[in-house]
């Protein structure tokens, strides 16, 4: 019986790698997945939305010019978006589903795209105003006893949103916006519920979804200056250090690493090594607010 362990290093984030973003071909996935596999990353972050609903499948048919590859990575994937979009014609306008027959559904169409009997993790994409949470345990425990799915979380959930679902099935991950530019999962109770509940949290758009690139962010310059001193002190760069931001706090964040460049995964796996002083820490918290603490 497939048996799946905590997700512990930074996470291949999937989505520009097809029509949303690089265009990859099949040969550039598989050098893709293979070089992330060569770095130690092995998790890779899906959802079926993602290229209008054609990623999943490109990446699976990298994985079919070499079955071998399965075995050694991790495959999460969402659902629960129901996208307007000529590759799903029925869908009349953009809503969410939760339902049973949606979440089955969309498990058996990602299996399908994947090439796999199995995904690794499947995650709810969005909370859903008309969740029924015993709706949704029911689709869960089904495929967990087919072996369909190992591990099942949500995506942008707050504490009562995940509490209410955890009165009928285990939630293992919650993944959030987090980063030194969108801090609230530090001080809204997010995080403090993740470490409650031992659910491992995950970070979408770490780096700022590509805000720290932008010198005309108002806080870019002080995070950046910031982040450069300490950069220097623990020799190591730029990026490295807003990770190692991250992986300082005790909940155990796993940043997801949306990129197309095999080097900002090395730089992401580099970064879980280092262990930020705890002055260095409130630093750059401070550039980020532009004030010290209370």
């Amino acid at each position: 019986m497939n048996t799946a362990s905590v997700i512990k290093t930074p996470i291949a984030g999937c989505m520009r790698w097809g029509r949303w973003g690089a265009g990859f071909s099949t040969t550039e996935y598989l050098r893709m997945i293979e070089a992330c596999l060569e770095n130690g990353i092995t998790a890779f972050d899906h959802a079926d939305i993602y290229g209008d609903y054609t990623t999943e499948a490109e990446f699976g048919a990298a994985l079919q010019e070499k079955p071998s590859l399965r075995a050694h990575l991790r495959i999460i994937t969402k659902c629960g978006i129901q996208m307007k979009t000529e590759n799903r014609p029925a869908h009349q306008i953009k809503s969410y589903n939760s339902s049973a027959q949606h979440i089955i559904r969309s498990v058996e169409q990602s299996l399908e795209n994947f090439r796999s009997d199995h995904l690794d993790l499947l995650l709810i994409h969005r909370p859903d105003p008309l969740i029924d949470p015993a709706e949704v345990a029911t689709a869960i425990e089904l495929l967990k006893q087919q072996g369909k799915i190992l591990q099942f979380g949500v995506s942008n959930f707050y504490p009562h949103q995940v509490e209410t679902l955890m009165k009928y099935t285990r939630i293992e991950y919650n993944q959030l916006e987090i980063s030194i530019l969108h801090l609230p999962p530090f001080t809204n109770g997010m995080l403090d519920h993740c470490m409650q509940y031992q659910i491992v949290p995950m970070a979408w758009a770490p780096l700022g979804g590509g805000i720290l690139n932008d010198d005309s962010h108002p806080r870019f310059r002080s995070i950046i200056s910031t982040a450069t001193q300490l950069a220097e002190k623990y020799g190591t760069g730029v990026n490295e250090m807003l990770l190692a931001w991250l992986h300082r706090h005790p909940s155990g964040i796993i940043p997801v690493i949306g990129t197309t460049k095999i080097e900002r995964l090395i730089q992401a796996k580099n970064a879980s090594g280092i262990l930020l002083e705890r002055e260095d820490w409130f630093r750059l918290l401070m550039a980020s607010t532009g004030e010290d603490v209370a």
